[in-house]
């Protein structure tokens, strides 16, 4: 059986996170919530997950000390990013904690940086932006990958945040959206996967992409 690990370090959409999963693990895999780094080492495969702004995250899972067990897992097991989950596996990220920091660093397991949405932009009814941008968008898969299997392209996620990711290779854009712009909303490379949107608060199409996950094997 699976044993899969929700990795808690003090931040993140934990407890629904694991509940969808839970949804779609039937006998299939074991869902534990940890912030114990030889759980996270016996773990088949890891969820981050992550919520709020990315130089608090990376820094609760620097002092929490799991951030070498995670590492450690993304060189082997399937790993799903979510959210600010999936930003902080890039190198550095625009949003600071600080006026005098210019950025933050990420895990740098996906070469690229993360990057805030413009005010400036139009939506395609000529109304300004607002950022931070939420609620549900369609989602364009940009090559076929396992976590996409019955999943239509086009389909609507949900999101909630103001930066997103821009990986140094256009390869490992998964999926892309539009706001104001077209923007990466998930990425894939090897045994990691990772998106933008909440699969767990996007109904049907969310839990799919869970089962997916559990069912995985890169």
């Amino acid at each position: 059986m699976n044993k899969i690990v929700v990795v808690d370090y003090g931040s993140g959409n934990l407890y629904s996170v694991a509940k969808a999963l839970e949804h779609v693990a039937s006998r299939k895999a074991s869902i534990t919530i940890s912030s114990d780094a030889k759980v996270i080492d016996a773990a088949s495969r890891v969820v981050l997950p992550g919520q709020g702004a990315m130089p608090d995250c990376m820094s609760h899972l620097q002092n929490s000390g799991l951030q070498d067990a995670l590492l450690r897992a993304a060189k082997t097991r399937p790993l799903l990013g979510i959210c600010v989950g999936e930003q902080m596996l890039l190198e550095t990220s625009d949003e600071v904690r600080g006026s005098t920091d210019t950025q933050t660093r990420g895990l740098g397991l996906i070469k690229g940086t993360v990057i805030r949405f413009s005010t400036h932009g139009l939506d395609t009814a000529g109304n300004r932006l607002k950022v931070p941008h939420m609620g549900w968008n369609k989602v364009y898969q940009s090559h076929k990958h396992a976590l996409w299997e019955s999943i239509e392209q086009g389909s609507y996620f949900y999101f909630v945040h103001s930066y997103f990711a821009v990986p140094a290779c256009s390869d490992q854009i998964a999926a892309y959206s539009h706001y104001g712009t077209r923007f990466c909303v998930a990425l894939s490379s090897d045994n990691i996967f990772a998106t933008q949107f909440h699969p767990e608060k996007s109904a049907a199409n969310g839990l799919k992409l869970y089962e997916n996950f559990i069912d995985w094997q890169p």
